[in-house]
């Protein structure tokens, strides 16, 4: 028994260590070149954001590669009669077929980890890369296509001379109780403060507009700071639910949850007010309605704070469930050729499984059904994998 154990395992290991590597250099690469480019990012820098990316590729790619790893192995050992050969010899297939269960459980576990670090430590890691390289990114960008926009600052140029900006004209955002400022200079030059954690902007001979009501004009130098995240475009300040750990996620919800009781109790205490006093036109001010906007934002982010924890796992136990259903499927339709037998079982998947899986994330984050139901794919897909594994069993 437990050589037949460690032959089915060590098969298993040889198939999908070879095609999960394949694979995830595949996403790797795509994941690569596609932050390189929203980003700008220089050569130097894209590599230091592999590390960062390479959970995310992994959470991808090992579902799939696992059930490529299963029905390559039991199609193979089904088509030449090995299980047959079992059978009758009296002893059950589920000898071969449990240590696939155990390496889908663990594989299932790894990737609920995955699930957890890709979205959280992965982008943070990558946002960090690109704030220390904003300066680089924005001389090459504007060297390149003459303008830059970042989350709050857009910079357009005559030119590039060396580090020098010719005749920049530089927009910022409103920030708070700042009001947003237009420069126009005859130059400009950038400096990253990684200390400080700010872009200066040194100007030299120029004029500013505030808010387009006030206008100066300035001889020499003048020089403005903006935050590292204002100019790369990452906002730090309210994180989105996919990228809080799942530590900290019913902590979030539970403190939004009083957050929205807090501006219902709010609301009601100032239309209770209105009401009495007879002020009925307050009510329908854009006030109120801006509240309304607020109040449906916040369910909104509760919504998803309260599915984030069910979608990671379901996820992440997509791994057991293809196992699941990919090594009966593979056993009974007794084809040796082992992509035939995984596209007849990805191709359900993909036409059942992934459809159910998004129309539950997307109902979990609209509020209009359970969060739970984001595991209804998986539900369907142990159906389909008892039904199969009980015909591989009575034949």
């Amino acid at each position: 028994m437990h050589r037949m154990t460690r032959y089915v395992l060590l098969e298993l290991a040889k198939v999908f260590s070879v095609a999960l590597v394949g694979l995830t250099t595949a996403i790797l690469l795509v994941g690569v070149v596609r932050e390189a480019v929203s980003q700008g990012l220089p050569p130097a820098e894209v590599l230091k954001i592999i590390p960062y990316i390479l959970p995310d590729a992994l959470r991808f790619a090992i579902p799939v590669t696992l059930l490529l790893a299963v029905t390559t192995v039991y199609s193979r050992m089904s088509g030449f009669n090995e299980i047959v050969a079992l059978k009758a010899s009296g002893i059950s297939p589920l000898v071969v077929i449990w240590p696939a269960f155990v390496v889908a459980v663990l594989l299932s576990l790894v990737t609920v980890w995955l699930n957890d670090i890709a979205p959280t430590w992965g982008r943070a890691g990558v946002r960090g890369v690109v704030i220390e390289s904003v300066e680089d990114i924005i001389y090459g960008m504007l060297r390149v296509e003459r303008r830059f926009t970042g989350r709050r600052l857009a910079i357009n140029v005559k030119a590039v001379s060396d580090r020098t900006l010719i005749r920049p004209t530089v927009s910022i955002a409103r920030r708070g109780s700042t009001p947003p400022i237009t420069v126009t200079a005859e130059s400009a030059r950038l400096e990253t403060d990684h200390r400080e954690r700010v872009l200066r902007l040194e100007f030299l001979n120029g004029t500013i507009d505030v808010e387009g009501r006030a206008t100066f004009s300035f001889l020499g130098t003048r020089t403005v700071e903006l935050p590292l995240s204002d100019a790369s475009g990452s906002d730090e300040a309210t994180p989105s639910p996919s990228a809080i750990p799942l530590r900290q996620i019913p902590e979030e919800a539970a403190e939004q949850e009083r957050a929205i009781a807090r501006l219902q109790e709010a609301a009601a205490a100032e239309a209770a007010c209105r009401l009495f006093t007879g002020d009925f036109g307050e009510l329908a001010s854009d006030t109120w309605k801006r509240n309304e906007i607020v109040l449906r934002d916040m369910h909104g982010r509760l919504f998803r704070l309260r599915l984030e924890p069910y979608r990671r796992w379901s996820t992440g136990f997509s791994c057991l469930f293809f196992v699941w259903v990919g090594v009966p499927m593979a056993v009974w339709l007794r084809k040796p050729e082992p992509l035939t037998s995984f596209f007849l079982c990805f191709a359900p998947i993909l036409v059942v499984y992934y459809p159910l899986l998004i129309y539950g994330i997307n109902g979990a984050k609209n509020g209009t059904i359970p969060p739970v139901l984001v595991w209804t794919g998986n539900v369907v897909l142990f159906a389909w994998g008892a039904w199969a594994l009980r015909k591989v069993l009575r034949h």
